[in-house]
């Protein structure tokens, strides 16, 4: 960790995370978090949105085994149709 730093929880749970701490991080209003906690640890771990390079390397990937299996548009309209009417697909 490059700072250490001491804070205290607000009697709503509330826990102030220091200003040379968030800077440091690049954390600023909105910054959405997973939090897990075991014993006396606490881990926060900022949600980052995927660049779209990466969704896209994802999406070609899915489109190849979708090709490969065979998959067409009309079994994907098929599968969203009887999902949204509460069937097993």
């Amino acid at each position: 960790m490059q700072d250490v730093a001491t804070t205290m929880m607000s009697g709503k749970g509330q826990v102030v995370i220091p200003e040379s701490i968030r800077n440091s991080m690049g954390w600023g209003p909105g910054t959405r978090f997973v939090v897990a906690g075991k014993d006396d640890t606490l881990v926060l771990k900022a949600l980052v949105a995927p660049d779209l390079s990466s969704i896209k390397g994802l999406l070609a990937k899915v489109r190849a085994e979708a090709k490969r299996a065979g998959l067409k548009k009309k079994h994907l309209t098929a599968a969203i149709v009887k999902a949204r009417a509460g069937a097993r697909v």
